[in-house]
């Protein structure tokens, strides 16, 4: 059997272990996760291990970045079954903080990015992005790693903490890891849980339209009248509604109009009542 990662729910406790392990002379590498973990967490786990000496893996489903008609109450939460997939992954550390340990009474700071935030989820989850921001220096705080990695499926996301970390000096690298997916094509996502059969079986639509309109962007093409065709697709396909399907300059995230330097496609559409995003990278022409 493996060995269970050790687990830390008071913030005192995993200060001290991590604090020996730096005095050790250990590279520590952050995780961090809203639980329900799968394929894609665990293959950052595994990352974490090529590049560090122990692994801590954060597990908070945190309710400053779910608006008030979101799906937090809702959420997958199975500790007991994460706790056994860090242990087979060689996990060193779980870091399970309450809401309380979090947010305790009086907490009343929060951290508003800058220009990676807006637009995309940033228009449709008003807020989504200050939660994230002000949640994650906490752990990066709280862990002090020398490395932190996230999944670029949330590459909004990742472009945000970069900034975040980049502006208030905190002295941690930013990573995005690969997004791993299905065979057929589906980002592997804790909400995929949440798709009927029928929707799973549509799913892998979005993954497909973005390398179509990939491909023609690659050739040159204008973005305007490749992102409109997708976006009928993707509806004829049973999504609605597709909140954005836009090209963004990988790095800044600004709005183009062909992919005349690096590029993400991104994109972001309900199936049913479930919320799915998804993004490729884009070369210039």
């Amino acid at each position: 059997m493996p060995d269970t990662p050790l687990r830390f729910d008071d913030l005192d406790s995993l200060r001290r272990t991590v604090a020996a392990w730096r005095g050790a002379g250990e590279r520590i590498v952050l995780v961090p996760t809203m639980g329900a973990l799968h394929a894609g967490h665990l293959a950052l786990v595994a990352h974490g291990r090529a590049i560090g000496r122990r692994v801590v893996v954060s597990i908070f489903v945190n309710p400053t970045q779910f608006g008030p008609t979101e799906d937090f109450s809702r959420y997958p939460r199975d500790t007991e079954a994460d706790l056994a997939r860090l242990a087979e992954a060689g996990a060193d550390a779980a870091w399970l903080p309450s809401v309380a340990t979090m947010y305790p009474d009086g907490f009343a700071t929060r951290i508003e990015p800058g220009p990676a935030a807006g637009g995309l989820c940033g228009d449709v989850r008003p807020g989504h992005f200050s939660g994230v921001a002000t949640v994650v220096t906490k752990l990066l705080n709280q862990v002090g790693p020398d490395i932190a990695l996230f999944g670029e499926k949330d590459f909004q996301q990742l472009q945000v903490i970069r900034s975040v970390v980049r502006d208030l000096d905190i002295p941690a690298e930013i990573a995005g890891v690969p997004t791993l997916r299905e065979p057929d094509g589906l980002a592997l996502s804790s909400r995929n849980r949440y798709l009927t059969p029928d929707e799973r079986a549509r799913a892998p639509r979005l993954h497909a339209t973005l390398a179509e309109i990939a491909e023609g962007l690659a050739r040159g093409a204008a973005a305007h009248p490749l992102l409109a065709e997708g976006i009928a697709a993707l509806e004829a396909a049973g999504f609605g509604p597709v909140q954005y399907l836009e090209l963004r300059d990988a790095r800044t995230l600004a709005p183009l109009a062909r992919a005349e330097r690096e590029a993400r496609l991104l994109v972001a559409a309900y199936l049913g009542k479930t919320r799915l995003i998804d993004n490729v990278a884009v070369l210039p022409a």
